[in-house]
């Protein structure tokens, strides 16, 4: 029962390492984490749908809520938000008024709010399981970023890689100590069963359009754009 929780603590061991190590995003991460925490309440639509883990008291069982979603929304909340500048050195900058009132960024609310609505409408009009929603909703909405925020189109998606190889890394790591997790607790038979080194697929794709999304909400959201850091010498 204790497998979704040790995902999460390897995820929050790499969020503690970013927010040590990078004391320039810690910002950035926490606004970024903050904001996520409350989506891990999402998981009654998902839960036994798409998977029916074990948890701490067995509260995903009982009452569809539980501890760990809530450690693994906050955690990958702040990874995604920060892996790109991990690898590139960028400061922000903030958005001149003439720039915002450019035609592109009329959109600058509904890019937004687009993940959100887009799976509120699939999800009533569509009996799709909650993961593709999650998916769907999560792509789109990056798409509806790169529209109105084509400067940051690197991040986006560099982020949704980046993401992605952490996420495998840190899954990877745990059904090597818990082989039978998969199986024992995703709905495979609603979903592709496609597995990749055991990881299902839908896990995978889940990560790369996280990344894209969040990657660039910080930016996105601020109006800040992104200059690259001329280091001396």
């Amino acid at each position: 029962m204790l497998e979704f929780l040790v995902l999460s603590l390897i995820l929050l061991v790499v969020w503690i390492i970013l927010f040590i190590f990078k004391s320039n995003l810690r910002k950035e991460m926490l606004l970024a984490s903050i904001f996520t925490m409350p989506f891990g309440l999402s998981e009654p639509l998902f839960v036994p749908e798409y998977w029916n883990p074990g948890t701490l008291f067995n509260l995903a069982k009982t009452i569809q809520f539980d501890i760990e979603s809530l450690i693994f929304s906050f955690v990958i909340g702040g990874i995604g938000a920060v892996l790109y500048e991990m690898f590139f050195s960028i400061k922000h900058i903030k958005m001149g008024k003439h720039e915002m009132h450019l035609a592109r960024h009329k959109m600058h609310y509904f890019a937004l709010s687009s993940p959100a609505i887009i799976f509120i409408l699939l999800f009533f009009l569509t009996k799709l399981n909650p993961i593709y929603l999650a998916i769907i909703s999560m792509f789109l909405g990056a798409l509806a970023t790169l529209y109105c925020r084509p400067d940051l189109k690197n991040k986006i998606w560099q982020g949704g890689f980046l993401f992605l190889i952490i996420y495998f890394v840190s899954f990877l790591l745990t059904i090597i100590l818990y082989p039978n997790w998969v199986q024992t607790t995703w709905n495979l038979k609603d979903i592709s069963g496609i597995l990749f080194l055991g990881i299902p697929l839908e896990e995978l794709i889940f990560a790369f359009t996280f990344g894209m999304l969040w990657s660039s909400v910080y930016e996105h959201f601020n109006w800040y754009k992104l200059k690259k850091e001329v280091t001396n010498g």
